[in-house]
């Protein structure tokens, strides 16, 4: 009986969040057009072009809140790409995980520089 691993009994292998990774990426995404639109319709249907008038938009807690949302959505999904990108072409394991602790680290750092930003408005 040879063992050909193919078919319902084959041996999977491998990190076990590419499913969730590639729906979580999806989501951010969908999460990150509807900003962009909602964006849009409120800087075509405005009035006031200044920067008091993105003050004011950006004054409003629901939209703080949304941007922070979709901003932690884009932080996410930059980690995920950038992760899948050091595991694909990073051979060497030190050199990887020293680059993946540095996106982490600076995908944290631009978290909290964006939360100051937009309560700082």
């Amino acid at each position: 009986m040879a063992n050909n691993n193919i078919g319902p009994k084959r041996l999977v292998v491998g990190a076990g969040y590419g499913l969730k990774d590639w729906l979580a990426q999806r989501m951010t995404g969908i999460l990150m057009v509807v900003y962009t639109v909602t964006l849009l319709v409120s800087f075509l249907t405005g009035s006031n072009f200044s920067y008091e008038g993105w003050a004011g938009l950006f004054a409003q807690q629901w939209f703080k809140l949304f941007s922070a949302v979709t901003l932690f959505g884009l932080f996410y999904h930059a980690w995920v790409g950038v992760r899948d990108i050091w595991m694909d072409y990073v051979k060497a394991v030190g050199l990887r995980l020293t680059l993946q602790i540095a996106t982490i680290l600076w995908l944290i750092a631009c978290a909290f520089y964006a939360v100051q930003i937009l309560w700082s408005v």
